[in-house]
């Protein structure tokens, strides 16, 4: 879906500090905006990029969370913010990806916006709970042999979390009945409590959960078995060609001088090369990337092309 590999790391991170004290940003607290509630894994992955920013930033940087419409609400307040490089937005696939081809009246664009690093690539996990089915092919079986009586949960009907899971459907021919909840955690809750047969999230949230015996991965929206779980399947293995991926990127709202950006970006990659950091986001199944801000951009052009057909074909409603 996309050329970007580990390699846009290069060798080392630059070194952002001496640059720092040299442009004079920061001058305050620095915040990243999360369009989705605490918990789920565009919180996970802010977090701990925060964490470290911090450190080489030299000032604090903290996590803000403004759920709501399908990111729209977090997306829009960064869209509208100053354009200071002090309020960022944490972007998924769903905020500029699939929310431009399916909202009619958006109330931001693609181009309010100043990429500064998408961060990580990962795809989706189909999660059974401990007394479900055990396998892909058990899977199918069921949802065959009941026909819209299975359940999953997932954190929005025109999310990517969800259209991934119509992709799943469609290339497998089945039909089950999906449940919506605002975030990771309310899902979660229900999942655990017996009330979904099926979940759908993210490997920050998945991982856990098998780990944790409270559920199985039955598969991943992967091309590939994750080198993670190397044991579960990706569902291309039944549906070859199927490959649906979300990723995360740090943005600014457009017009953001070119020095907080460069600073900014130098301040995230460094982040991403952090040896903790790393071992966290591999075991979450996350594919980390470091772009240049020039890279982000096409990458974001890129999706666009790749899945407005996908969503017409599969006549995902436009809001």
């Amino acid at each position: 879906m996309f050329t970007l590999t580990r390699r846009a790391l290069g060798a080392s991170a630059l070194l952002a500090t001496p640059a720092l004290a040299q442009s004079g940003f920061p001058a305050r607290n620095v915040t990243i905006v999360v369009p989705f509630a605490p918990g789920g894994s565009t919180d996970v992955v802010s977090r701990l990029m925060a964490e470290r920013m911090t450190q080489t930033l030299g000032r604090p940087v903290q996590v803000e969370n403004r759920p709501g419409a399908n990111t729209v609400i977090g997306a829009e307040y960064v869209a509208r913010a100053q354009p200071d490089g002090y309020t960022l937005l944490m972007s998924s696939g769903t905020t500029l990806t699939i929310n431009p081809i399916i909202q009619r009246n958006l109330p931001y664009r693609i181009e309010d916006f100043s990429p500064i690093s998408l961060a990580t690539t990962y795809p989706f996990a189909v999660i059974a709970r401990p007394d479900g089915p055990r396998s892909v092919q058990e899977l199918i079986d069921r949802a065959k042999a009941r026909p819209g009586t299975i359940t999953y949960g997932h954190n929005g009907p025109t999310t990517l979390t969800n259209v991934a899971m119509l992709m799943v459907l469609e290339k497998l021919g089945l039909r089950m009945q999906d449940v919506t909840y605002r975030g990771d955690a309310a899902a979660m809750n229900d999942f655990v409590a017996g009330n979904l047969d099926l979940l759908v999230v993210a490997g920050s949230t998945a991982v856990p959960v098998q780990r944790n015996g409270q559920g199985r991965i039955l598969g991943w929206t992967s091309a590939r078995r994750m080198p993670q779980t190397p044991d579960v399947p990706a569902f291309a293995e039944f549906a070859p060609g199927l490959e649906a991926l979300s990723w995360f990127g740090l943005l600014a709202p457009a017009r953001t001088p070119q020095n907080a950006i460069d600073t900014l970006h130098n301040a995230a990659k460094e982040a991403l090369t952090d040896a903790r950091l790393k071992e966290r986001l591999d075991a979450e199944a996350q594919t980390i990337i470091g772009s240049t801000p020039a890279e982000f951009a096409q990458f974001l052009s890129q999706q666009q092309e790749l899945w407005r057909p996908t969503l017409a074909r599969m006549e995902v409603p436009l809001n």
